[in-house]
């Protein structure tokens, strides 16, 4: 009889494999023996290869994506450019997302078929949005609108291969229809006509993507989940107060490294394909039309808004443009980001810690831009930001942003609310505290340090 850890290491192990070297070996026979065939070859080749990676992981599961995408399909031939089929799609591919949570929700971290779903429900409700988007005039459109939206319906065919690329089915990235109709049309490349000289970029992301994966398989043994719920964790003769809390930052750092590994890896597919090319700039040629993750600046940036904005990239791009902007009626940027919010949360999962999780990150990315703001507009703060100190404060910025970082990440990671508030117990709510009193202060900091014209200019603005 197979243990639980034993089944999670070998769905674990399918998964690895099915994202590398599968996906690198699809997208090779694409360019080598399909690049110049028919739309029609091109199609079924994506749409049966992702099919066999789906079967390969979840067998008969794969029913499950398969009546989704039929369900759209039928949904942009039958109601058109409408809002009835713009809110039926939504409602229809969320509650049967919600649903498959609900039945096959456990307390522990579980590949089944709700992970590449819940990608694939993104995919179709973005498809809805984009051909409602393509029945309106030009002026109506944004420019990223403009770029996405689809002149007419699409095929049955168009939007399996769309649905199962192989590139994108498991873990992300979000792409269009209309660049993957791009891709398939040729025009995806740095060479008109020919398979784009992409190599060496996808060879770089996956190399990448390995380090990522030694980092991870080297460190994360010593962070395990589990250990937050033993009695040693939260001992306080054993572990002392600081100990706990640089558990949860290297937890997170290390623990981190899981998504950003086969996000890189995936991307490195899709490079080679030709999906991740992205234009011009400045003279060189840019393969990150699927980036969904800036490494360089996660591993760097001292702020929380540049850990969000570095990671998940597209995920945060598909809300961005089709919640928060779509939004813009209520007339308030606050209520938008907070629906926002409320939607990724939902989409993640039923659990409690989701909530809990987005939640937290809208409160310490409020606290931090009032935090900035202080920054800039006090003369004093400006110059010791600049001055020869600076290094030992982004040392200290640093430590704060990882560890409340790791500390919003605890509910996201254990779930269950009986879990994630033992945690937070055992080291007394301290992100909480430490940011609920950052916003109570900051406006009398803001009296004690920004001079009272720069004030009354701020008010006035």
């Amino acid at each position: 009889m197979h243990t639980s850890g034993t089944i999670v290491l070998r769905s674990a192990c399918f998964f690895f494999l099915s994202v590398f070297p599968a996906g690198y070996l699809c997208a090779l026979v694409y360019r080598r023996f399909l690049f110049y065939k028919s739309p029609t070859v091109i199609h079924l080749f994506h749409t049966f290869s992702g099919l066999a990676l789906a079967a390969f992981n979840f067998g008969s599961q794969l029913c499950h994506s398969a009546i989704c995408v039929l369900v759209q399909f039928l949904m942009l031939r039958l109601m058109g450019r409408t809002v009835t089929s713009v809110l039926s799609s939504f409602i229809f591919q969320m509650l049967y997302l919600l649903a498959g949570y609900y039945y096959t929700a456990t307390e522990e971290y579980d590949i089944k078929w709700t992970m590449p779903h819940c990608v694939l429900t993104l995919k179709l409700i973005g498809l809805s949005l984009d051909y409602y988007d393509g029945g309106k005039d030009a002026s109506q459109l944004s420019s990223e609108q403009k770029h996405s939206a689809l002149s007419s319906v699409p095929s049955l065919l168009e939007v399996c291969g769309f649905s199962y690329f192989y590139g994108g089915f498991l873990v992300g990235p979000q792409f269009t229809l209309r660049n993957y109709q791009r891709l398939v049309g040729r025009e995806l490349t740095d060479c008109p006509g020919k398979p784009p000289n992409s190599f060496i970029p996808a060879l770089k992301r996956f190399g990448l993507g390995f380090v990522c994966v030694v980092i991870y398989t080297i460190f994360s043994p010593y962070y395990q989940d589990s250990y937050f719920l033993t009695d040693e964790y939260e001992s306080e003769h054993k572990n002392p107060f600081w100990y706990r809390c640089v558990f949860i930052l290297l937890w997170a750092k290390f623990g981190l490294y899981k998504y950003v590994s086969c996000w890189v890896i995936a991307e490195g597919s899709c490079i080679l394909a030709g999906l991740g090319y992205s234009g011009v700039v400045d003279g060189k040629h840019q393969w990150d039309g699927c980036a969904n993750m800036k490494v360089w600046l996660f591993e760097t940036t001292p702020l929380f808004g540049g850990t969000i904005a570095s990671f998940n990239i597209n995920t945060n791009a598909w809300a961005a443009r089709h919640v928060f902007k779509r939004l813009r009626f209520l007339g308030n940027k606050t209520l938008s980001h907070v629906t926002t919010l409320f939607f990724l949360a939902i989409w993640h999962g039923l659990h409690s810690g989701y909530i809990l999780c987005f939640s937290l990150e809208f409160f310490i990315i409020t606290v931090e831009r009032q935090a900035q703001a202080l920054v800039r507009d006090s003369p004093l703060l400006t110059k010791l930001a600049n001055s020869s100190l600076y290094p030992l404060i982004y040392v200290v910025q640093q430590f704060i942003h990882w560890l409340f970082m790791g500390y919003s990440l605890v509910p996201f990671c254990l779930f269950a609310y009986d879990k994630w508030l033992k945690v937070y117990s055992s080291v007394y709510f301290c992100g909480h505290l430490f940011f609920l009193v950052a916003f109570l202060i900051m406006p009398y900091l803001r009296k004690a340090l920004v001079p009272k014209k720069e004030r009354s200019q701020k008010k006035q603005e």
